[in-house]
């Protein structure tokens, strides 16, 4: 297995990365409000990216989470959690499908959810109370597309790629995708 890197995350250009990234407006008639890709070498620089990404985040924000087992989405969670400042180690909720972790800072809970055994939309989730927990926490959903986007107009899609194979390679393309007006400024947000 590859030595953990310290350098920071880079751009798909190469050039490192302080907060900003390559983005484009989004695709007409997808609703994408702005895109910023990145280039993460690292389980360190996901976590990291993480704790930048939770500045940005508010009570009401949707997070989905979609990438290949072992991409990052967890690790990526765990430095949300850090970043917001919340109670508990951030693991996969694989078995549980959800956990809260309250502030323990005054902000809002990190709500983890992870989708991949629920086969089902929404009417499934509904057990889960996240249109309750929505409005005061910040919910993240590994595994969600196809299943809460009803939650929410506005809500950050990240897609994390991966070699996949036979790889020891811990580089990972990461696309934030903010749908909705309330992602409008992600790039300059994340600066």
């Amino acid at each position: 297995m590859e030595a953990p890197h310290s350098s920071p995350a880079v751009d798909s250009t190469g050039t490192p990365v302080t907060g900003t990234g390559t983005t484009g407006t989004g695709t007409p008639g997808t609703g994408t409000s702005g895109t910023v890709t990145l280039t993460v070498e690292s389980p360190e620089q996901m976590q990291d990216l993480g704790r930048r990404l939770a500045r940005v985040l508010a009570p009401g924000d949707l997070v989905m989470l979609t990438g290949e087992l072992g991409a990052g989405k967890t690790t990526l969670t765990r430095g949300l959690g850090e970043g917001l400042g919340v109670r508990g180690a951030v693991t996969s909720p694989t078995f549980v499908i959800a956990r809260v972790h309250p502030s323990l800072v005054q902000g809002p809970a990190l709500v983890h959810v992870d989708a991949y055994r629920l086969g089902g939309g929404l009417d499934e989730m509904e057990d889960l109370d996240l249109d309750v927990s929505l409005p005061e926490s910040v919910v993240v959903v590994e595994w969600g597309d196809g299943k809460v986007e009803e939650l929410s107009e506005d809500r950050l899609r990240v897609l994390i790629d991966r070699a996949t194979g036979d790889t020891d390679d811990e580089r990972r393309e990461v696309t934030l995708m903010g749908i909705g007006p309330r992602w409008a400024g992600l790039r300059d947000e994340l600066a």
